[in-house]
């Protein structure tokens, strides 16, 4: 393990024929991920310390290293703990299921905290999106995700408190809204538009998904309709993209 790893023939040349320079902390990096692969979730890496000399290397090097690969997923840092290797990314496929059925689908138990619900009052935007005046009420629900009591994601939701009467309520009694609005409304999603962005982890977020300030995260904004084209909801969902990776099959439009 000793020493500094080697140079491969895809670094020796660029598109000029000259020799691209590699910064040290990337060949560390990439020597780090090598051995990582092989080891199992869970295992400690050695500290700043011991890496530094083992590399015949800089502490700022080592920190560069490991925190890139902190933000790709692939080391997990445990405050007052070390780093470890982390667990792989939950792989969700892009369709229009709820995060119960796609936590339960990845073989994980989902469960969610309610950190907020009330009305607030729909802007011009959040009207359009859910075919109501501007000043009119909305539900706003924000729950924690988790998977196997793990934070996975921070969602809030968005409805027309005038179509969905009592819903508030309703919730209550139902696990999943998805059902709710099934069972009690007789309205189920047929489509939506998702559109994937990224974003750094607010100081709250950070705290609530039990991870670093400035963290990339998945932003997620979904809009969904009904069977008949009304829409029902617009969600802002703000995923760890150190544990989360979108999959999605694509076709070739036909003639």
């Amino acid at each position: 393990m000793a020493g500094e790893a080697g140079t491969s023939a895809a670094d020796t040349t660029n598109g000029n024929g000259r020799v691209p320079r590699v910064p040290k902390y990337y060949r560390l990096k990439r020597h780090l991920l090598e051995m990582t692969q092989t080891l199992p979730p869970g295992t400690p890496v050695p500290p700043e310390r011991a890496l530094a000399a083992e590399f015949d290397t800089s502490r700022t090097t080592v920190r560069q290293a490991l925190q890139e690969l902190v933000v790709e997923g692939r080391l997990e840092r445990i405050q007052g703990k070390g780093t470890f290797v982390a667990k792989p990314k939950v792989a969700q496929a892009l369709q229009l299921t709820s995060y119960t059925e796609d936590m339960r689908a990845q073989g994980l138990e989902p469960t969610s905290q309610l950190l907020d619900i009330g009305y607030v009052t729909a802007d011009d935007r959040l009207a359009g999106l859910l075919d109501i005046r501007p000043g009119g009420r909305v539900l706003r629900i924000e729950r924690l995700r988790l998977a196997n009591s793990e934070p996975m994601a921070i969602e809030t939701t968005h409805l027309s408190a005038k179509r969905f009467p009592a819903l508030r309520r309703n919730l209550v009694r139902h696990n999943s809204l998805y059902a709710a609005l099934a069972e009690v409304y007789g309205v189920r999603l047929a489509e939506a538009e998702e559109t994937i962005e990224t974003s750094l982890a607010t100081p709250r977020e950070a705290g609530l998904l039990g991870t670093d300030v400035g963290l990339p995260m998945l932003l997620l904004s979904r809009h969904s309709l009904d069977t008949t084209g009304e829409p029902v909801e617009w969600v802002r969902s703000v995923y760890r993209g150190d544990r989360y990776k979108f999959v999605a099959r694509l076709q070739r439009p036909g003639d």
